[in-house]
């Protein structure tokens, strides 16, 4: 018996079940699988940044491109976006990074990648 939750994850070297993301944010780039949670792990490890979340926008070369929002206490994307894209794989680069004063969260903590993408398809990420 299968239960389909939409998560995906791995099972590691003592067996456990470790949750990595969520199939619907999956980015398919270029025809490769890029998981956001691996993108977020790297922007957070920024000495600026306090928060990162990652999602796939359309690309007419690419299919999807990854976007990063960050909260950052300095006002630099572009300095964020090469630390990130220096420690990531070259399909995995970010393409842009919106800088924002907070991330949307529903009410019990989780960031609202819908609303995300929502505001950056509509030109309005901050």
């Amino acid at each position: 018996m299968f239960i389909r939750t939409g998560d995906v994850g791995r099972f590691d070297a003592e067996g456990f079940l470790e949750l990595m993301d969520r199939k619907k944010d999956m980015i398919i780039s270029g025809g490769f699988n890029i998981y956001p949670s691996d993108l977020e792990a790297v922007l957070n490890q920024h000495p600026d940044v306090t928060d990162a979340a990652v999602i796939g926008a359309p690309s007419a070369e690419w299919g999807e491109t990854p976007v990063a929002f960050v909260v950052s206490r300095a006002a630099d994307g572009a300095a964020i976006r090469a630390f990130a894209n220096a420690r990531l794989g070259k399909t995995q680069r970010i393409a842009d990074v919106v800088l924002l004063d907070e991330l949307p969260r529903s009410h019990i903590g989780k960031i609202l990648k819908r609303d995300l993408r929502q505001a950056y398809l509509a030109g309005k990420p901050g």
